[in-house]
């Protein structure tokens, strides 16, 4: 017996989008301006948002659209398989950053993260702004130079450090641009997202 299902025009873009944006606008102050000042319980709090907001949501996402396309083939379109990798790979990325920030563990291990998530960051440009999705485009140039930082960042570089907040916030921000673009996009038929 064969089961098929409806092509569907919603992918929860808007919830991956949400989470990474929420958890940028937390950590992003801390390493810009020092803000809230670290300590034990603010590197717990932190820890929890993030593995909550931008780990959890963006799981979920990734993980709802490798099942829509691989197994019940409700989204067809190519580009979301780059969405899917993404969105999973960077909320299990989030669960490890989370969990070292709540143990307060030593971040110079993040450096070779930094290297292999620069990639993936490159690749969803190379297929964003191929596909003449810009805005996510954008968005991968935002997580590339948010990468680029952190390596220096991890490597003990205090400029890293300032800049991979500043790319942060401006890219948290752009992420709360694309959920509110995808959300009203997909509820209402507009077209914010051009």
């Amino acid at each position: 017996m064969d089961i098929s299902f409806v092509a569907s025009d919603f992918p929860p873009l808007a919830l991956g989008f949400f989470g990474l944006g929420t958890g940028y606008l937390i950590v992003g102050p801390q390493e810009l301006i020092n803000w809230p000042a670290r300590d034990e319980r603010v590197d717990r709090a932190t820890g929890v948002w993030s593995i909550w907001m931008p780990g959890f949501c963006q799981f979920v996402t990734g993980v709802i659209l490798f099942v829509g396309m691989t197994w019940i083939q409700v989204f067809q379109e190519p580009p979301l398989y780059m969405a899917a990798l993404a969105f999973s790979a960077y909320g299990i990325h989030w669960f490890a950053l989370g969990w070292n920030r709540f143990q307060n563990s030593d971040p110079r291990t993040n450096a070779g993260m930094c290297v292999a998530y620069t990639l993936i960051s490159v690749m969803g440009m190379v297929v964003f702004f191929n596909v003449s999705d810009w805005p996510v485009g954008l968005l991968f140039v935002g997580l590339t130079l948010i990468y680029v930082s952190d390596f220096f960042a991890s490597i003990g570089i205090s400029l890293g450090l300032r800049a991979l907040g500043l790319w942060h916030l401006l890219t948290g921000i752009w992420l709360m641009y694309l959920t509110f673009a995808t959300a009203v996009d997909f509820s209402l038929g507009w077209t914010w997202k051009i």
